[in-house]
């Protein structure tokens, strides 16, 4: 809490001398950053104990005098649903129905997606170095996560290394089934119903996962396998065309689906996967272009052992000037 504190008090400090339009201060930002929030967060808490055992409703016969108070689980992101908790104290979830608002209750699970998402994409990256390529950097956001990879330019090296991303989700598939399957054999679903139920919502998370990738809309992993064959037999160029134009078709009728269900997030999703597909495709005529450029004979590439090509196809990193190798 110290730590946090100063951090508020120097972060109002800099922007006091950066932008002093804000009128913002360091005392101002650590009074109501720190200090004032930390009382509402106390007495939010207090509540719980207080209000909620003398307002709201009372959905099960406990022995106390706890109560359902909706307007305190808002407050409290979920700890309102109080009767509930007495019920089923070992629940790790406070609202038991959908319309009971439970923010902490799915934090938790948005949390659980992310860290699969997190093991799918390390998945990537462990593959791509596996076969000499670079991966340096992963990424997570609201629309899931990416592993910035860049294999040698070879077809197995591309497939193995987007390959690996959905065998962790089949892994992890596997792992969580035997847990579900021991549970029911060995009676852990009657002592533990709610870490059951918690393992079940991780099963179909990470299934829902794998479905959603294995796809075959370019740019997810289903799009970016297909291509991976297609090299084998189409050349690079080729088979990027060919993938990212399924993948266009895909991301058109995943727009035709969010138009007919009415939804915003399905509409970005597949807003998203056209606009990576058309790019992916304008870098197939590019890769197609310098295909059919003569190329330096003597010379090959240390990774790929193809000869470059002729042309000022290259770019300087300093002067931003195009020249021939």
């Amino acid at each position: 809490p110290m730590v946090f504190g100063a951090a508020l008090y120097a972060a109002g400090a800099v922007l006091e001398a950066a932008a002093p339009a804000l009128g913002t201060s360091g005392p101002q930002l650590f009074v109501w950053g720190f200090c004032i929030s930390t009382v509402v967060l106390y007495h939010a808490t207090f509540t719980i104990n207080s209000l909620a055992h003398l307002w709201g409703r009372r959905r099960y016969a406990t022995h106390d005098d706890s109560r359902n108070n909706g307007w305190l689980a808002l407050l409290t992101f979920g700890e309102g649903w109080h009767n509930n908790h007495h019920h089923y104290p070992g629940a790790a979830r406070q609202g038991f129905y959908w319309w009971e608002v439970d923010l902490t209750y799915a934090v938790l699970r948005l949390l659980a997606l992310f860290g699969i998402v997190l093991l799918h994409e390390f998945g990537h990256a462990l593959a791509c170095r596996q076969v000499g390529g670079q991966a340096e950097l992963i990424v997570l956001w609201p629309l899931g996560g990416v592993a910035y990879v860049n294999p040698p330019t070879r077809p197995g090296a591309t497939l193995w290394s987007i390959a690996a991303g959905p065998l962790v989700n089949v892994g992890l598939a596997i792992l969580l089934s035997g847990v579900l399957v021991a549970a029911k054999s060995l009676g852990w679903r009657a002592a533990w119903p709610d870490a059951v139920a918690c393992v079940r919502a991780i099963w179909f998370i990470n299934a829902g996962l794998l479905v959603f990738n294995l796809l075959p809309v370019y740019p997810l992993d289903g799009g970016q396998i297909v291509r991976s064959l297609l090299w084998f037999g189409l050349g690079r160029a080729r088979s990027l065309q060919m993938a990212t134009s399924l993948g266009m078709v895909g991301a058109a009728g995943l727009l035709a689906v969010a138009i007919w269900t009415q939804s915003v997030w399905i509409g970005i999703m597949a807003g998203f996967l056209l606009l990576q597909a058309w790019r992916g495709f304008q870098q197939g005529r590019v890769l197609a272009h310098v295909a059919k450029c003569p190329r330096h004979h003597g010379y090959a590439c240390p990774a790929c052992q193809a000869a470059p090509p002729q042309g000022a196809l290259w770019l300087c990193g300093k002067c931003r000037q195009r020249f021939d190798t």
